[in-house]
């Protein structure tokens, strides 16, 4: 289980920041980008997973990432995240999502994320997979098209701190594979400098699959 971790807001450099965008000015920005997949293809990778960890292996670096309220509004940030992913069910043309426990390694991870879509893909709920922890972070996939831009609304989530990703179709362009990646972030938690940290920090961890 994930240990919750308060913040001394005395002692937190971003304690300003986190006002000014929590209470005077709220609000959230998306950034949309494209990842080169071209390693993953190369070794024949299964795209989706190996994305899936990788984004969890980042956020995990950073605290920002992780910012939440406890039960008692308290702010403070997760000991770690764990993936939560939509699972598309052709029949009845919706989703469910699963997550998938912490793993150290891509190996296990994959096991893991392949033993509960066999455990949990036939179940039609929304909550595929149940008792879904609080701390997760969510990646939905659109694998029907590519896009350029895409943006979440989310006019009542206020406390919602954790990123938001959202994947779209790979594609090809000459010898390379590139696949886009939608952020949907809140600004109290972070800035356009974390959020680029993560997208270049994603990039080498593929690289280096």
């Amino acid at each position: 289980m994930s240990a919750f971790i308060p913040i001394n807001l005395d002692r937190w450099p971003r304690r300003e920041h986190f006002q000014h965008y929590y209470n005077q000015v709220p609000c959230s920005f998306s950034l949309t980008t494209k990842l080169d997949i071209s390693r993953l293809k190369e070794n024949k990778t299964p795209i989706q997973p190996a994305l899936l960890f990788s984004i969890t292996k980042i956020i995990n670096r950073y605290p920002e990432f992780r910012l939440t309220f406890d039960t008692n509004h308290q702010l403070g940030y997760y000991e770690y995240l764990i993936p939560c992913f939509t699972f598309f069910h052709p029949q009845t043309q919706t989703f469910s999502t699963i997550w998938t426990d912490k793993q150290e390694d891509f190996a296990s991870f994959l096991r893991q994320y392949r033993q509960d879509i066999a455990s949990f893909g036939n179940n039609l709920h929304l909550e595929g997979k149940p008792h879904t922890p609080p701390y997760i972070f969510n990646l939905s996939t659109i694998p029907w098209c590519s896009f350029e831009s895409f943006q979440l609304h989310l006019p009542c989530a206020k406390d919602y701190f954790i990123p938001i990703f959202t994947l779209g179709k790979y594609y090809q362009t000459h010898d390379s594979w590139f696949i886009p990646l939608s952020i949907q972030a809140h600004h109290a938690a972070c800035d356009g400098f974390h959020i680029s940290r993560l997208i270049n920090e994603l990039q080498q961890h593929i690289n280096n699959f």
